[in-house]
């Protein structure tokens, strides 16, 4: 028996993660109504939880000896057990999405810019979208509302309502 969206339950999440997916990576997407209105608290939730954790980083010093036998310290930043515990969460409510080549861009410029991240929709949500939305609540001193819904109106051939879910 279909539950809501006309869908199955398996059917439904996958619309859900794909197209939480493409909206934290795009910023907006074009979809029907009430697809939208399903998406909205899905995707608040993700943002919110990445909100709570970005900032739990832990530094640690790495000691290394190179050929000659001297000691070398380089210093790197790993995610907390928190920060952990919430990508892995929202890795299992989205899809991973590849980071894609630009127009100009040369193949070896891309394999450049894109070798040391392994999971592209988690850093944009961690690295970009997490910091502005926090400082945008300790700014207006609240939570929430991270995405913004417009109706269009009526899609030709079906007629469905079609609206534009925007992160805001």
């Amino acid at each position: 028996m279909p539950g809501k969206l006309g869908r199955t339950t398996k059917q439904r999440m996958a619309i859900l993660r794909n197209q939480a997916s493409q909206l934290l990576w795009y910023g907006k997407i074009e979809t029907t109504a009430a697809r939208a209105k399903e998406l909205q608290p899905y995707v608040e939730k993700l943002i919110t939880k990445a909100i709570n954790t970005y900032a739990d980083v832990v530094e640690i010093e790495v000691v290394a000896k190179d050929k000659k036998g001297k000691e070398i310290k380089t210093t790197s930043y790993k995610d907390g057990p928190k920060k952990l515990a919430a990508r892995r969460a929202i890795m299992a409510k989205t899809y991973d999405l590849q980071e894609i080549k630009a127009f100009n861009e040369k193949k070896s410029e891309y394999k450049a810019r894109t070798e040391q991240i392994q999971h592209p929709l988690m850093e944009k949500l961690f690295n970009e979208i997490a910091p502005k939305y926090a400082q945008r609540k300790d700014e207006l001193g609240q939570g929430g509302g991270y995405t913004r819904i417009y109706l269009l109106g009526q899609r030709r051939g079906d007629a469905a309502e079609t609206a534009i879910i925007e992160l805001v």
